[in-house]
Protein backbone atom coordinates (compact mmCIF):
# COMPACT_ATOMS: atom_id res chain seq x y z
CA UNK A 1 0.00 0.00 0.00
CA UNK A 2 2.66 2.52 0.91
CA UNK A 3 4.32 1.74 -2.07
CA UNK A 4 1.66 2.47 -4.65
CA UNK A 5 0.36 6.13 -2.32
CA UNK A 6 4.28 7.20 -3.34
CA UNK A 7 3.40 6.44 -7.11
CA UNK A 8 0.06 7.96 -7.17
CA UNK A 9 2.10 11.21 -5.49
CA UNK A 10 4.63 10.94 -7.33
CA UNK A 11 2.20 11.12 -10.73
CA UNK A 12 -0.43 13.45 -9.57
CA UNK A 13 2.14 15.92 -8.75
CA UNK A 14 4.16 15.21 -12.06
CA UNK A 15 3.61 17.99 -14.86
CA UNK A 16 1.06 15.55 -17.61
CA UNK A 17 0.36 16.66 -21.54
CA UNK A 18 -1.98 19.11 -21.67
CA UNK A 19 -1.46 19.83 -17.95
CA UNK A 20 -1.49 22.77 -15.84
CA UNK A 21 1.76 24.17 -12.99
CA UNK A 22 -0.30 21.74 -10.50
CA UNK A 23 -0.23 18.69 -12.75
CA UNK A 24 -4.02 18.35 -13.10
CA UNK A 25 -5.12 17.39 -16.47
CA UNK A 26 -6.68 20.12 -18.33
CA UNK A 27 -9.94 20.16 -20.91
CA UNK A 28 -8.90 22.11 -23.53
CA UNK A 29 -10.49 25.09 -22.66
CA UNK A 30 -13.82 23.44 -22.23
CA UNK A 31 -14.17 21.70 -25.41
CA UNK A 32 -15.90 18.24 -26.21
CA UNK A 33 -13.17 15.24 -26.13
CA UNK A 34 -11.73 12.69 -27.99
CA UNK A 35 -11.59 9.59 -27.16
CA UNK A 36 -9.20 6.19 -28.47
CA UNK A 37 -10.03 3.64 -26.87
CA UNK A 38 -7.88 0.41 -27.39
CA UNK A 39 -8.34 -3.21 -27.07
CA UNK A 40 -4.74 -4.52 -26.97
CA UNK A 41 -3.99 -7.94 -29.20
CA UNK A 42 -4.24 -11.30 -27.52
CA UNK A 43 -1.36 -13.73 -27.91
CA UNK A 44 -2.37 -16.85 -29.25
CA UNK A 45 -4.20 -18.53 -26.87
CA UNK A 46 -7.04 -22.05 -26.27
CA UNK A 47 -9.95 -19.26 -26.03
CA UNK A 48 -9.09 -17.17 -28.31
CA UNK A 49 -9.91 -19.70 -31.38
CA UNK A 50 -7.32 -18.24 -33.85
CA UNK A 51 -6.76 -21.18 -36.27
CA UNK A 52 -11.27 -22.02 -35.59
CA UNK A 53 -11.69 -18.14 -36.85
CA UNK A 54 -10.33 -19.19 -40.60
CA UNK A 55 -12.76 -21.55 -40.91
CA UNK A 56 -15.57 -19.38 -39.86
CA UNK A 57 -13.79 -15.89 -42.35
CA UNK A 58 -13.45 -13.97 -39.37
CA UNK A 59 -10.69 -11.86 -37.79
CA UNK A 60 -11.72 -12.15 -33.61
CA UNK A 61 -13.70 -14.58 -31.54
CA UNK A 62 -15.41 -11.61 -29.24
CA UNK A 63 -15.41 -7.59 -29.33
CA UNK A 64 -14.38 -6.12 -26.36
CA UNK A 65 -17.59 -5.77 -24.18
CA UNK A 66 -16.11 -3.42 -21.05
CA UNK A 67 -14.93 -1.02 -23.86
CA UNK A 68 -18.27 -0.65 -26.04
CA UNK A 69 -20.31 -0.59 -23.11
CA UNK A 70 -17.36 2.04 -21.08
CA UNK A 71 -18.02 4.50 -24.13
CA UNK A 72 -21.90 4.25 -23.66
CA UNK A 73 -21.21 5.82 -19.76
CA UNK A 74 -18.93 8.61 -21.33
CA UNK A 75 -20.67 11.94 -21.96
CA UNK A 76 -23.14 11.83 -25.37
CA UNK A 77 -21.23 14.75 -26.20
CA UNK A 78 -17.99 12.84 -26.68
CA UNK A 79 -16.15 11.70 -29.93
CA UNK A 80 -15.09 7.98 -29.63
CA UNK A 81 -13.58 5.73 -31.55
CA UNK A 82 -12.97 1.98 -31.33
CA UNK A 83 -9.87 0.41 -32.58
CA UNK A 84 -10.00 -3.70 -31.64
CA UNK A 85 -6.04 -4.38 -32.30
CA UNK A 86 -7.24 -8.15 -33.11
CA UNK A 87 -8.85 -6.93 -35.66
CA UNK A 88 -7.31 -3.85 -37.19
CA UNK A 89 -4.31 -1.29 -36.57
CA UNK A 90 -3.84 2.03 -34.96
CA UNK A 91 -3.20 4.49 -37.63
CA UNK A 92 -1.38 7.23 -37.27
CA UNK A 93 -4.46 9.54 -37.99
CA UNK A 94 -6.33 8.34 -34.80
CA UNK A 95 -3.11 8.95 -32.92
CA UNK A 96 -3.54 12.54 -33.92
CA UNK A 97 -6.99 12.84 -33.69
CA UNK A 98 -7.05 11.61 -29.94
CA UNK A 99 -7.01 13.98 -26.80
CA UNK A 100 -7.42 11.06 -24.44
CA UNK A 101 -6.50 7.54 -24.94
CA UNK A 102 -8.27 4.81 -22.94
CA UNK A 103 -7.10 0.78 -22.85
CA UNK A 104 -8.79 -1.52 -21.03
CA UNK A 105 -7.13 -5.10 -21.38
CA UNK A 106 -7.24 -8.46 -19.33
CA UNK A 107 -3.74 -9.91 -17.52
CA UNK A 108 -2.90 -12.36 -20.88
CA UNK A 109 -2.62 -9.26 -22.87
CA UNK A 110 0.02 -7.63 -20.67
CA UNK A 111 2.47 -7.58 -23.72
CA UNK A 112 -0.15 -5.57 -26.11
CA UNK A 113 -0.72 -3.57 -23.12
CA UNK A 114 3.02 -2.41 -23.11
CA UNK A 115 3.42 -1.86 -26.98
CA UNK A 116 -0.05 0.58 -26.76
CA UNK A 117 1.52 2.55 -23.51
CA UNK A 118 4.69 2.79 -25.34
CA UNK A 119 3.22 4.11 -28.57
CA UNK A 120 1.24 6.43 -26.52
CA UNK A 121 3.44 8.25 -24.65
CA UNK A 122 6.11 8.37 -27.60
CA UNK A 123 3.18 10.86 -29.09
CA UNK A 124 2.57 12.55 -25.78
CA UNK A 125 -0.93 11.22 -25.40
CA UNK A 126 -2.88 11.55 -22.00
CA UNK A 127 -3.75 7.75 -21.45
CA UNK A 128 -6.47 6.39 -18.93
CA UNK A 129 -6.42 2.80 -18.39
CA UNK A 130 -8.76 0.27 -16.34
CA UNK A 131 -9.94 -3.80 -16.38
CA UNK A 132 -8.77 -6.56 -14.73
CA UNK A 133 -4.83 -5.86 -15.93
CA UNK A 134 -4.47 -3.18 -14.28
CA UNK A 135 -6.72 -3.36 -11.05
CA UNK A 136 -4.32 -5.68 -8.85
CA UNK A 137 -1.46 -3.68 -9.47
CA UNK A 138 -1.71 -0.30 -11.27
CA UNK A 139 2.30 0.50 -10.18
CA UNK A 140 3.57 -1.94 -12.60
CA UNK A 141 2.17 0.58 -15.18
CA UNK A 142 4.08 4.01 -14.72
CA UNK A 143 3.14 5.22 -17.95
CA UNK A 144 -0.63 5.28 -17.37
CA UNK A 145 -1.82 9.32 -16.23
CA UNK A 146 -5.09 8.19 -14.84
CA UNK A 147 -6.58 4.62 -13.60
CA UNK A 148 -10.44 4.41 -13.81
CA UNK A 149 -10.90 0.97 -11.99
CA UNK A 150 -13.17 -1.25 -10.12
CA UNK A 151 -16.71 -1.13 -11.89
CA UNK A 152 -16.95 2.06 -14.07
CA UNK A 153 -20.31 2.74 -13.56
CA UNK A 154 -19.09 4.18 -10.25
CA UNK A 155 -15.61 5.68 -11.25
CA UNK A 156 -15.77 6.93 -14.69
CA UNK A 157 -18.43 9.21 -14.06
CA UNK A 158 -16.12 10.92 -10.95
CA UNK A 159 -12.89 11.09 -13.73
CA UNK A 160 -15.36 12.82 -15.95
CA UNK A 161 -16.67 15.52 -13.73
CA UNK A 162 -13.68 15.92 -12.66
CA UNK A 163 -11.51 16.13 -15.89
CA UNK A 164 -13.89 18.32 -17.54
CA UNK A 165 -13.31 20.66 -14.04
CA UNK A 166 -9.80 20.43 -14.84
CA UNK A 167 -8.53 18.32 -11.96
CA UNK A 168 -7.94 14.86 -13.22
CA UNK A 169 -6.81 12.79 -10.67
CA UNK A 170 -4.43 9.87 -10.82
CA UNK A 171 -6.46 7.17 -9.51
CA UNK A 172 -10.31 6.41 -9.23
CA UNK A 173 -11.50 3.63 -6.95
CA UNK A 174 -14.29 1.93 -5.47
CA UNK A 175 -15.62 -0.83 -3.47
CA UNK A 176 -18.99 0.30 -4.11
CA UNK A 177 -21.26 -2.45 -6.46
CA UNK A 178 -23.43 -0.85 -8.55
CA UNK A 179 -26.99 -2.34 -9.30
CA UNK A 180 -26.76 -3.59 -13.16
CA UNK A 181 -29.99 -1.63 -13.69
CA UNK A 182 -27.52 1.21 -14.76
CA UNK A 183 -25.42 -0.51 -17.01
CA UNK A 184 -26.19 1.05 -20.38
CA UNK A 185 -26.26 -0.94 -23.66
CA UNK A 186 -23.31 -1.54 -25.24
CA UNK A 187 -22.46 1.24 -28.60
CA UNK A 188 -22.02 -1.44 -31.09
CA UNK A 189 -21.57 1.45 -33.40
CA UNK A 190 -18.47 1.66 -33.07
CA UNK A 191 -16.83 -1.85 -34.40
CA UNK A 192 -18.18 -4.18 -37.24
CA UNK A 193 -19.84 -6.97 -35.59
CA UNK A 194 -19.70 -9.00 -38.63
CA UNK A 195 -15.51 -9.07 -38.12
CA UNK A 196 -16.34 -11.68 -34.82
CA UNK A 197 -17.04 -14.85 -34.18
CA UNK A 198 -19.35 -14.35 -31.37
CA UNK A 199 -21.12 -11.14 -29.74
CA UNK A 200 -20.98 -10.98 -25.59
CA UNK A 201 -23.46 -9.64 -23.44
CA UNK A 202 -23.74 -9.71 -19.36
CA UNK A 203 -26.68 -10.91 -17.26
CA UNK A 204 -25.14 -10.81 -14.10
CA UNK A 205 -21.80 -9.62 -11.75
CA UNK A 206 -20.79 -11.47 -9.08
CA UNK A 207 -20.28 -15.20 -7.88
CA UNK A 208 -21.40 -16.73 -4.51
CA UNK A 209 -18.51 -19.16 -4.04
CA UNK A 210 -15.25 -18.25 -2.77
CA UNK A 211 -12.66 -20.45 -4.66
CA UNK A 212 -8.95 -19.73 -3.26
CA UNK A 213 -7.12 -18.99 -7.06
CA UNK A 214 -9.86 -16.93 -8.25
CA UNK A 215 -10.28 -13.14 -8.49
CA UNK A 216 -14.34 -12.85 -9.50
CA UNK A 217 -14.35 -11.62 -6.00
CA UNK A 218 -11.88 -8.65 -6.22
CA UNK A 219 -13.66 -8.10 -9.61
CA UNK A 220 -17.47 -8.27 -8.86
CA UNK A 221 -17.99 -9.71 -5.24
CA UNK A 222 -19.20 -12.35 -3.80
CA UNK A 223 -23.45 -10.90 -3.84
CA UNK A 224 -24.84 -11.72 -7.42
CA UNK A 225 -26.17 -8.37 -9.27
CA UNK A 226 -28.50 -9.13 -12.21
CA UNK A 227 -30.32 -7.04 -14.82
CA UNK A 228 -33.74 -7.27 -15.15
CA UNK A 229 -35.55 -9.64 -18.02
CA UNK A 230 -36.74 -6.62 -19.99
CA UNK A 231 -32.74 -5.14 -20.13
CA UNK A 232 -31.73 -8.82 -21.18
CA UNK A 233 -34.66 -8.74 -24.09
CA UNK A 234 -33.56 -5.23 -25.18
CA UNK A 235 -29.80 -6.25 -25.60
CA UNK A 236 -31.21 -9.19 -27.62
CA UNK A 237 -33.23 -6.66 -30.13
CA UNK A 238 -30.43 -4.35 -30.44
CA UNK A 239 -27.83 -6.80 -31.65
CA UNK A 240 -30.74 -8.26 -33.51
CA UNK A 241 -31.63 -4.78 -34.96
CA UNK A 242 -27.73 -4.93 -36.00
CA UNK A 243 -28.50 -7.60 -38.24
CA UNK A 244 -26.42 -10.45 -36.40
CA UNK A 245 -27.60 -14.23 -36.44
CA UNK A 246 -25.34 -16.74 -35.03
CA UNK A 247 -23.94 -17.27 -30.83
CA UNK A 248 -24.24 -14.68 -28.60
CA UNK A 249 -21.59 -15.19 -25.00
CA UNK A 250 -23.18 -14.35 -21.66
CA UNK A 251 -20.05 -13.34 -20.21
CA UNK A 252 -21.01 -13.69 -16.49
CA UNK A 253 -18.47 -14.88 -13.57
CA UNK A 254 -21.49 -17.50 -12.68
CA UNK A 255 -24.33 -17.07 -14.75
CA UNK A 256 -26.78 -19.23 -12.19
CA UNK A 257 -25.30 -17.14 -9.21
CA UNK A 258 -29.09 -15.99 -8.67
CA UNK A 259 -31.13 -19.22 -9.81
CA UNK A 260 -34.29 -17.58 -9.21
CA UNK A 261 -33.49 -14.20 -11.27
CA UNK A 262 -31.63 -16.18 -13.71
CA UNK A 263 -34.88 -18.36 -14.70
CA UNK A 264 -37.33 -14.74 -14.37
CA UNK A 265 -34.92 -13.95 -16.67
CA UNK A 266 -34.97 -16.83 -18.81
CA UNK A 267 -38.91 -17.37 -19.25
CA UNK A 268 -38.46 -13.27 -21.12
CA UNK A 269 -35.88 -14.68 -23.49
CA UNK A 270 -37.74 -18.30 -24.36
CA UNK A 271 -40.60 -15.77 -25.58
CA UNK A 272 -38.56 -13.39 -27.21
CA UNK A 273 -36.36 -16.11 -29.17
CA UNK A 274 -39.57 -18.18 -30.23
CA UNK A 275 -41.31 -14.77 -31.28
CA UNK A 276 -37.95 -14.09 -33.59
CA UNK A 277 -37.84 -17.99 -34.80
CA UNK A 278 -33.97 -18.33 -32.45
CA UNK A 279 -31.99 -16.25 -34.45
CA UNK A 280 -29.08 -16.99 -31.77
CA UNK A 281 -27.49 -19.94 -30.02
CA UNK A 282 -26.48 -18.98 -26.46
CA UNK A 283 -23.48 -19.99 -24.26
CA UNK A 284 -22.45 -18.96 -20.62
CA UNK A 285 -20.20 -20.37 -17.59
CA UNK A 286 -21.71 -21.49 -14.43
CA UNK A 287 -21.37 -24.19 -11.44
CA UNK A 288 -21.63 -27.27 -11.59
CA UNK A 289 -24.54 -27.37 -9.65
CA UNK A 290 -26.69 -27.05 -12.60
CA UNK A 291 -26.50 -30.19 -12.94
CA UNK A 292 -28.84 -30.26 -9.66
CA UNK A 293 -32.00 -28.07 -10.97
CA UNK A 294 -33.93 -29.66 -13.42
CA UNK A 295 -35.95 -26.78 -14.17
CA UNK A 296 -33.41 -24.40 -14.63
CA UNK A 297 -31.63 -26.63 -17.73
CA UNK A 298 -34.75 -27.25 -18.98
CA UNK A 299 -34.95 -23.24 -19.35
CA UNK A 300 -31.82 -22.72 -20.59
CA UNK A 301 -32.36 -25.64 -23.14
CA UNK A 302 -35.66 -23.57 -24.55
CA UNK A 303 -33.92 -20.57 -24.52
CA UNK A 304 -31.40 -22.34 -27.29
CA UNK A 305 -28.27 -22.78 -25.02
CA UNK A 306 -25.82 -24.85 -26.88
CA UNK A 307 -23.16 -24.81 -24.50
CA UNK A 308 -21.88 -23.94 -20.68
CA UNK A 309 -18.37 -23.77 -19.26
CA UNK A 310 -17.58 -25.38 -16.11
CA UNK A 311 -14.61 -24.81 -13.66
CA UNK A 312 -14.07 -28.47 -13.07
CA UNK A 313 -10.79 -28.18 -11.83
CA UNK A 314 -9.71 -31.90 -10.94
CA UNK A 315 -11.03 -35.44 -10.01
CA UNK A 316 -9.23 -35.26 -6.53
CA UNK A 317 -11.32 -34.53 -3.85
CA UNK A 318 -8.50 -33.88 -1.35
CA UNK A 319 -7.69 -30.31 -4.12
CA UNK A 320 -11.04 -29.48 -4.40
CA UNK A 321 -11.18 -29.19 -0.75
CA UNK A 322 -7.86 -27.10 -0.49
CA UNK A 323 -9.04 -24.36 -3.30
CA UNK A 324 -12.42 -23.76 -1.53
CA UNK A 325 -14.47 -25.49 -4.56
CA UNK A 326 -16.94 -27.19 -2.03
CA UNK A 327 -19.42 -26.89 -4.66
CA UNK A 328 -17.34 -29.14 -7.06
CA UNK A 329 -17.35 -31.87 -3.84
CA UNK A 330 -21.30 -31.69 -3.36
CA UNK A 331 -21.57 -33.88 -6.88
CA UNK A 332 -20.25 -36.65 -8.57
CA UNK A 333 -18.43 -34.55 -11.48
CA UNK A 334 -19.13 -37.25 -14.12
CA UNK A 335 -22.42 -37.61 -13.43
CA UNK A 336 -23.25 -33.44 -13.86
CA UNK A 337 -21.08 -33.23 -17.35
CA UNK A 338 -23.94 -36.20 -18.85
CA UNK A 339 -26.63 -34.56 -17.05
CA UNK A 340 -26.07 -31.25 -18.54
CA UNK A 341 -25.58 -33.36 -22.02
CA UNK A 342 -28.58 -35.14 -22.04
CA UNK A 343 -30.48 -31.01 -21.81
CA UNK A 344 -28.18 -30.27 -25.25
CA UNK A 345 -25.89 -27.86 -23.99
CA UNK A 346 -22.19 -29.22 -24.34
CA UNK A 347 -19.85 -29.01 -21.31
CA UNK A 348 -16.78 -26.74 -21.93
CA UNK A 349 -14.35 -27.78 -18.74
CA UNK A 350 -11.49 -25.70 -16.85
CA UNK A 351 -9.16 -28.16 -15.28
CA UNK A 352 -5.94 -27.41 -13.28
CA UNK A 353 -3.00 -29.31 -11.78
CA UNK A 354 -0.32 -28.21 -9.39
CA UNK A 355 -2.42 -28.06 -6.48
CA UNK A 356 -0.62 -28.72 -3.29
CA UNK A 357 -2.64 -31.64 -2.51
CA UNK A 358 -1.84 -33.23 -5.88
CA UNK A 359 0.82 -35.63 -6.02
CA UNK A 360 2.83 -37.05 -9.45
CA UNK A 361 -0.38 -39.17 -9.76
CA UNK A 362 -2.38 -36.48 -10.73
CA UNK A 363 -1.63 -36.37 -14.23
CA UNK A 364 -2.65 -39.69 -15.03
CA UNK A 365 -5.74 -38.99 -13.34
CA UNK A 366 -6.65 -35.80 -14.71
CA UNK A 367 -6.36 -37.81 -18.47
CA UNK A 368 -8.68 -40.49 -17.48
CA UNK A 369 -10.81 -38.04 -16.00
CA UNK A 370 -11.40 -35.68 -18.87
CA UNK A 371 -11.41 -39.15 -21.24
CA UNK A 372 -14.01 -40.44 -19.14
CA UNK A 373 -16.39 -37.62 -18.89
CA UNK A 374 -16.25 -37.31 -22.78
CA UNK A 375 -15.27 -33.16 -22.17
CA UNK A 376 -14.01 -32.74 -25.44
CA UNK A 377 -13.38 -28.45 -25.14
CA UNK A 378 -11.01 -29.24 -21.88
CA UNK A 379 -8.56 -26.41 -21.33
CA UNK A 380 -5.77 -27.97 -18.52
CA UNK A 381 -4.05 -25.45 -17.32
CA UNK A 382 -0.98 -25.34 -14.39
CA UNK A 383 -2.43 -23.46 -11.40
CA UNK A 384 -1.65 -19.59 -11.21
CA UNK A 385 -0.94 -17.20 -8.32
CA UNK A 386 -3.18 -14.10 -9.26
CA UNK A 387 -2.48 -10.90 -7.34
CA UNK A 388 -4.23 -10.21 -4.54
CA UNK A 389 -6.69 -13.76 -4.81
CA UNK A 390 -6.62 -15.58 -1.14
CA UNK A 391 -3.87 -17.99 -3.02
CA UNK A 392 -1.35 -15.45 -3.61
CA UNK A 393 -1.56 -13.74 0.02
CA UNK A 394 -1.52 -17.44 1.28
CA UNK A 395 1.55 -18.08 -1.26
CA UNK A 396 3.21 -14.44 -0.80
CA UNK A 397 3.17 -15.59 3.16
CA UNK A 398 4.73 -18.78 2.74
CA UNK A 399 7.32 -17.23 0.55
CA UNK A 400 6.31 -19.40 -2.33
CA UNK A 401 5.57 -16.80 -5.31
CA UNK A 402 8.12 -16.46 -7.93
CA UNK A 403 6.66 -13.80 -10.16
CA UNK A 404 3.64 -12.05 -11.49
CA UNK A 405 1.67 -14.72 -13.26
CA UNK A 406 1.21 -14.50 -17.33
CA UNK A 407 -2.71 -14.55 -17.40
CA UNK A 408 -1.89 -17.55 -20.08
CA UNK A 409 -2.41 -20.94 -17.79
CA UNK A 410 -1.36 -23.10 -20.58
CA UNK A 411 1.80 -21.63 -21.69
CA UNK A 412 3.84 -23.90 -19.00
CA UNK A 413 4.90 -20.53 -17.11
CA UNK A 414 4.72 -21.01 -13.07
CA UNK A 415 4.66 -18.10 -10.81
CA UNK A 416 5.06 -20.21 -7.52
CA UNK A 417 7.11 -22.78 -5.67
CA UNK A 418 4.96 -26.05 -5.86
CA UNK A 419 4.54 -29.19 -3.37
CA UNK A 420 5.65 -31.62 -5.79
CA UNK A 421 8.21 -29.42 -7.40
CA UNK A 422 8.85 -27.41 -10.45
CA UNK A 423 10.30 -30.01 -12.99
CA UNK A 424 7.90 -32.30 -12.14
CA UNK A 425 4.71 -30.31 -12.42
CA UNK A 426 5.88 -29.16 -15.79
CA UNK A 427 6.75 -33.10 -16.85
CA UNK A 428 3.60 -34.10 -15.96
CA UNK A 429 1.51 -31.16 -17.60
CA UNK A 430 3.45 -31.40 -20.67
CA UNK A 431 2.08 -35.26 -20.80
CA UNK A 432 -1.60 -34.37 -20.46
CA UNK A 433 -1.61 -31.90 -23.21
CA UNK A 434 0.05 -34.21 -25.40
CA UNK A 435 -2.13 -36.92 -24.39
CA UNK A 436 -5.51 -35.12 -24.51
CA UNK A 437 -4.89 -33.44 -27.87
CA UNK A 438 -3.71 -35.89 -29.64
CA UNK A 439 -6.11 -36.30 -32.55
CA UNK A 440 -6.72 -40.41 -31.11
CA UNK A 441 -7.58 -39.14 -27.49
CA UNK A 442 -9.32 -35.72 -28.86
CA UNK A 443 -11.43 -37.89 -31.26
CA UNK A 444 -12.44 -40.61 -28.64
CA UNK A 445 -13.49 -38.22 -26.35
CA UNK A 446 -15.96 -36.68 -29.33
CA UNK A 447 -17.41 -39.95 -29.86
CA UNK A 448 -18.01 -40.61 -25.59
CA UNK A 449 -19.86 -36.59 -25.84
CA UNK A 450 -22.04 -37.74 -28.77
CA UNK A 451 -23.33 -40.93 -26.75
CA UNK A 452 -25.34 -38.76 -24.09
CA UNK A 453 -25.92 -35.54 -25.66
CA UNK A 454 -29.11 -34.74 -27.21
CA UNK A 455 -29.14 -31.57 -29.04
CA UNK A 456 -31.87 -29.62 -28.47
CA UNK A 457 -31.01 -25.81 -29.53
CA UNK A 458 -32.00 -24.80 -32.95
CA UNK A 459 -29.66 -22.93 -35.68
CA UNK A 460 -29.79 -21.59 -38.94
CA UNK A 461 -27.09 -21.99 -41.25
CA UNK A 462 -25.32 -19.69 -43.42
CA UNK A 463 -23.42 -19.94 -46.85
CA UNK A 464 -20.67 -19.36 -43.99
CA UNK A 465 -21.22 -22.21 -41.77
CA UNK A 466 -21.06 -24.34 -45.27
CA UNK A 467 -18.52 -23.35 -46.26
CA UNK A 468 -16.71 -23.81 -43.08
CA UNK A 469 -17.69 -27.62 -43.21
CA UNK A 470 -15.94 -27.96 -46.24
CA UNK A 471 -13.14 -26.14 -45.36
CA UNK A 472 -12.66 -29.04 -42.81
CA UNK A 473 -13.03 -31.18 -45.29
CA UNK A 474 -10.21 -30.21 -46.94
CA UNK A 475 -7.91 -29.04 -44.15
CA UNK A 476 -8.61 -32.09 -41.59
CA UNK A 477 -10.39 -34.86 -43.69
CA UNK A 478 -7.33 -35.18 -46.28
CA UNK A 479 -4.47 -32.73 -45.17
CA UNK A 480 -4.08 -33.83 -41.19
CA UNK A 481 -2.88 -36.69 -38.71
CA UNK A 482 -6.81 -36.41 -37.52
CA UNK A 483 -7.84 -37.79 -41.16
CA UNK A 484 -8.26 -42.10 -40.00
CA UNK A 485 -10.63 -40.34 -37.00
CA UNK A 486 -12.45 -37.81 -38.87
CA UNK A 487 -14.35 -39.66 -41.82
CA UNK A 488 -15.15 -42.72 -39.17
CA UNK A 489 -16.42 -39.99 -36.92
CA UNK A 490 -18.54 -37.75 -39.59
CA UNK A 491 -19.91 -40.74 -41.42
CA UNK A 492 -21.11 -42.42 -38.39
CA UNK A 493 -22.90 -39.15 -36.79
CA UNK A 494 -24.67 -38.41 -40.15
CA UNK A 495 -25.71 -42.40 -40.26
CA UNK A 496 -26.73 -42.52 -36.76
CA UNK A 497 -27.09 -39.29 -35.23
CA UNK A 498 -27.75 -36.48 -38.02
CA UNK A 499 -29.19 -34.03 -35.66
CA UNK A 500 -25.47 -33.82 -33.90
CA UNK A 501 -23.74 -33.48 -37.13
CA UNK A 502 -23.41 -29.82 -36.30
CA UNK A 503 -21.72 -30.44 -33.32
CA UNK A 504 -19.48 -32.78 -34.93
CA UNK A 505 -17.82 -30.87 -37.24
CA UNK A 506 -17.75 -27.97 -34.86
CA UNK A 507 -15.55 -29.91 -32.58
CA UNK A 508 -13.26 -31.43 -35.89
CA UNK A 509 -12.58 -27.51 -36.54
CA UNK A 510 -12.24 -27.16 -32.64
CA UNK A 511 -9.56 -29.72 -32.38
CA UNK A 512 -7.64 -28.30 -35.40
CA UNK A 513 -6.75 -25.67 -33.43
CA UNK A 514 -6.19 -27.11 -30.22
CA UNK A 515 -3.87 -29.56 -31.36
CA UNK A 516 -1.70 -26.30 -32.52
CA UNK A 517 -2.19 -24.75 -29.40
CA UNK A 518 -1.11 -27.60 -27.71
CA UNK A 519 2.25 -27.95 -29.71
CA UNK A 520 3.00 -24.50 -29.01
CA UNK A 521 2.13 -25.66 -25.20
CA UNK A 522 4.31 -28.31 -25.28
CA UNK A 523 6.95 -25.86 -26.99
CA UNK A 524 6.61 -23.56 -24.08
CA UNK A 525 7.19 -25.98 -21.43
CA UNK A 526 10.38 -27.58 -23.56
CA UNK A 527 11.91 -24.05 -22.63
CA UNK A 528 10.76 -24.39 -18.94
CA UNK A 529 12.20 -26.62 -18.23
CA UNK A 530 15.97 -26.21 -19.78
CA UNK A 531 15.91 -22.99 -17.98
CA UNK A 532 15.21 -24.97 -14.61
CA UNK A 533 17.41 -27.83 -15.91
CA UNK A 534 20.33 -24.67 -15.82
CA UNK A 535 18.88 -23.69 -12.77
CA UNK A 536 19.14 -26.48 -10.57
CA UNK A 537 21.93 -28.39 -12.15
CA UNK A 538 23.13 -31.88 -11.43
CA UNK A 539 20.39 -32.13 -8.10
CA UNK A 540 17.56 -31.17 -10.30
CA UNK A 541 14.11 -33.06 -9.33
CA UNK A 542 13.17 -33.69 -13.06
CA UNK A 543 11.43 -36.60 -13.84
Amino acid sequence: MARRFRLDLLLDNAVLPWSGEDGRTKNKGGQEMKVLMLYPKYPETFWGFQHVLKFVSKKAAFPPLGLLTVASLLPQEWEKRLVDLNTDLVQEADWEWADLVFISAMLIQKEGVEELLDAAKARGKTVVAGGPAFLAQPENFPQVDHFVLDEAEITLPWFVQDIEQNRARHMYTSKERPELTQVPLPMWSLIDIHKYATMPIQFSRGCPFDCEFCDIFLLNGRKTRTKTPEQMVQELQTLYDAGWRASVFIVDDNFIGNKRKVKEMLSAVIQWQKEHNYPFTLFTEASVNLAQDEELMDLMSWANFNKVFLGLETPCLESLKECGKTQNTQIDLSDAVRIIHQHGMQVMGGFIVGFDSDTESIFEAQIRFIQQIGVVTAMVGILGAVPQTRLWHRLRAEGRLLSEPSGNNTDGSINFVPQMGIQNLLFGYKRVVSTIYSPRMYYARINTFLKNYRPTAKGHYSLKDIKAALASTWRIGLFSRACIWYWPLMIKTALTRIKALPAALELAIYGYHFQKIAKRCQKAIKLQENDQGRRSGPSSDAC
